[in-house]
């Protein structure tokens, strides 16, 4: 059987976030056989917080690198249309705004597939919420399928005129036989950040930006220590927003029990230290920490923000309050602290859940079978025989027109070739 080929396209800055956890882990848990993946990274010549290559190297992934001199680099087009041409790709499955434009306009030149994941629009700045978002929203109505990560993010969609048979909702999942906790690491795990046994450790894991609202979780925080003076929270994550968020936090008088830890790669050994994990956002799409949590057996509070509440039934697998309240945040907390039997129970039914309904095993089998969908109903058939005769015309051949061909994946040799294994692709871009 020939494999169906995709690419995994995305740009992103530093080290980014929860879709490279989705994307990274669904290429590597892939069937070979069936799926030959290729994961490609659009991202800033400049950007030295870019981690994705040594991650995606760890594992095994076929990866790709093109380099951006600019946020609006052309050289990017033929070098992204040069990768699919020697990998024979046949799905692009784009991941944010920037590469949902090339997964269209590479299904308008060659005849590919387009896909999309739309995890969320969690941008602050005004030109993403005037411009890039609203525009990314019109343009994945040209998608041939688009996965939304909750069903809010499918409203909106809808809202904005997508059809309804394109729009397919799939939650983040988990893969739980790596997220597992092993009580014996908790000494250890405590030790390491200065913990003593007797503290209340409350973890959170996220960007430092304004839709994750660390700051209402340290109101919370100090609220809560009048009554539970032992209590801590660590914060895992970088951002625009840690000078301020270090400023509140002195200003509350809270430098003893609030830490900022910045990037963390060590979601696991984190979680052995914490007594709760909490979320505080305003927005999500289908949160990747909320999912970390329920694998690894850690009480969950959260926020009703996006999916969260499609992940978590309240009082059966976490607490879940409304957004933006400070005190609901802060009641949640004391209730998992003050009844730690009923918070153990919960936990454990959410393990239960993310090791069945909410699997990686579980979405990927999902994926796997719109990609199945997509190419047995011929839709790739269509659009190059569509491109075809749009381009026939006197002096022009489909070959001429820069058809993508089935064509087995280079090892670079030659002008153009794309190197396998993060070598990126000659020509145009710059590459590493």
């Amino acid at each position: 059987m020939t494999p169906i080929r995709v690419l995994e396209l995305r740009s992103v800055l530093g080290t980014g976030g929860g879709p490279e956890k989705t994307i990274l882990s669904g290429a590597a848990l892939s069937d070979p056989n069936a799926f030959a993946i290729t994961v490609c990274y659009v991202r800033a010549a400049a950007d030295r917080r870019f981690d994705i290559r040594a991650r995606a190297a760890a594992l095994g992934l076929d990866y790709v690198e093109l380099l951006e001199r600019s946020s609006v680099d052309l050289a990017v087009w033929p070098a992204v249309c040069r990768l699919v041409r020697d990998r024979g790709i046949e799905i692009v499955h784009a991941h944010d705004y920037k590469t949902d434009l090339l997964a269209v306009l590479l299904a308008r030149q060659l005849g590919t597939i387009a896909m999309a994941t739309a995890h969320g629009w969690t941008g602050h700045s005004a030109r993403e919420r005037c411009l890039y978002y609203p525009a990314d929203k019109q343009l994945l109505r040209a998608c041939d399928r688009v996965v939304a990560v909750s069903g809010e993010i499918r409203t909106e969609l809808l809202a904005r005129g997508a059809r309804p048979d394109r729009v397919v909702t799939v939650l983040n999942g988990i893969d739980h036989r790596r997220f597992v906790r092993d009580p014996a690491m908790r000494p250890a795990a405590r030790a390491a950040l200065g913990l003593a046994d007797e503290d209340l450790v409350i973890g959170a894991v996220g960007r430092l930006e304004p839709q994750k609202r660390f700051d209402l979780l340290i109101d919370a925080v100090a609220a809560l220590r009048p009554s539970l003076p032992r209590v801590k929270l660590l914060i895992a994550g970088e951002g625009s927003l840690t000078g301020a968020l270090d400023a509140q936090i002195r200003a509350r008088g809270l430098a003893d029990a609030c830490r900022l830890l910045g990037h963390t790669s060590d979601v696991i050994g984190l979680h052995h230290a914490l007594d709760l994990l909490a979320q505080s956002s305003d927005y999500e799409g289908t949160p990747n920490a909320v999912l970390e949590a329920m694998a690894l057996e850690t009480p969950v509070v959260a926020t009703a923000a996006g999916g969260t509440a499609e992940l978590i039934e309240d009082g059966v697998h976490g607490r879940v309050v409304p957004v933006g309240d400070v005190r609901a945040l802060r009641d949640g907390i004391v209730d998992a602290f003050t009844q730690r039997e009923e918070a153990q129970a919960r936990a454990l039914a959410a393990r239960l859940r993310v090791a069945g309904e909410l699997s990686f095993d579980a979405r990927n089998a999902k994926i796997e079978a719109m990609y199945r969908d997509l190419v047995g109903h011929g839709v790739i058939t269509r659009k190059r025989e569509q491109q075809r005769v749009a381009v026939m015309r006197p002096g022009i051949s489909p070959a001429d027109s820069g058809g993508a061909q089935r064509a087995p994946a280079t090892s670079g040799a030659g002008d153009g070739g794309a190197r396998e294994q993060g070598a990126g692709i000659r020509g145009g871009a710059r590459v590493e």
